[in-house]
């Protein structure tokens, strides 16, 4: 499911850049955006200019992110780098305003998607997920933060129209990725087991995140169990299930939304 959610993803951002902001010089934010410049500007295709802007990011979120998250991103990002050299260019609406509103909403949804699927689109995205794990932010807005970079430049190159086109783009991309990927909300977990052990192993090598773990005994069977409670981001809710069902297919999973958390969130060192 996951890489249908990414090759989804992928080609609605293609089809966003290729039918909506590019035909009326509107740019999308991150290193989409700078792209864009490049294949405005310079005879480099803006498929090609992606892929070789994203490679020391992919690098970078290799050694923070993990190998899941990396793999699916170099998927995406080669997903679009294709998508947008083979797809024509082609306006589909001749209003500029909507085609930025329309144009950074089928962005957002695209990219909200592939962070949904454990991976993202590279670029700027990459940056905005080391920075959500480390610091409870939503993402959106962190990445619409950044993005200002590109609105600047947009506007000494073209004109300030164009940048404040490209702003409407940015800003609507940003409010759609946080509707759809709510990275800060929190969930809290309540795991019973008999197989508390392995357990405890597998999410402390695997998860982000830290555990409690408390002694049960089954009301109906009398046998001893191991209750594990941890806290998670919405965006961790899949890894964590696949986790859980590696070690015990049958395990009794309580989540419940969490409205505010106090004290340590993330952990220090991973293990």
């Amino acid at each position: 499911m996951q890489i249908v959610g990414v090759i989804t993803g992928s080609l609605i951002v293609v089809v966003a850049f290729n039918l909506f902001l590019i035909p009326q010089g509107v740019l999308s934010g991150g290193m989409g955006g700078i792209s864009m410049i490049f294949g405005m500007i310079t005879p480099i295709n803006t498929g090609l200019a992606n892929f070789l802007l994203n490679l020391p990011l992919l690098i970078i979120g290799y050694k923070m992110l993990g190998k899941k998250f990396i793999g699916n991103t170099i998927f995406s990002v080669l997903l679009i780098s294709i998508g947008l050299y083979v797809i024509p260019v082609y306006a589909i609406a001749n209003d500029t305003i909507l085609s930025a509103i329309f144009g950074g909403a089928l962005t957002g949804l695209g990219t909200g998607i592939v962070f949904r699927s454990s991976g993202s689109t590279g670029g700027f995205d990459i940056i905005g997920m080391i920075v959500a794990r480390k610091r409870d932010f939503p993402i959106g807005l962190l990445l619409s933060g950044m993005n200002a970079v590109v609105i600047v430049i947009s506007g000494f190159l073209f004109d300030w129209n164009a940048a404040l086109y490209t702003l409407v783009s940015i800003y609507v991309t940003g409010k759609v990725v946080d509707t759809i990927y709510t990275v800060h909300t929190k969930l809290s977990l309540m795991i019973i087991t008999e197989k508390g052990d392995e357990m405890r192993k597998h999410l402390v090598t695997n998860l982000y995140r830290g555990l409690t773990i408390m002694d049960g005994v089954g009301g109906y069977t009398n046998n001893k169990r191991s209750v594990l409670i941890t806290v998670i981001s919405r965006y961790e809710l899949n890894d964590v299930k696949n986790l859980i069902n590696e070690v015990d297919a049958t395990a009794f999973v309580n989540i419940t939304e969490t409205i505010e958390v106090m004290g340590l969130f993330h952990r220090q060192s991973p293990i």
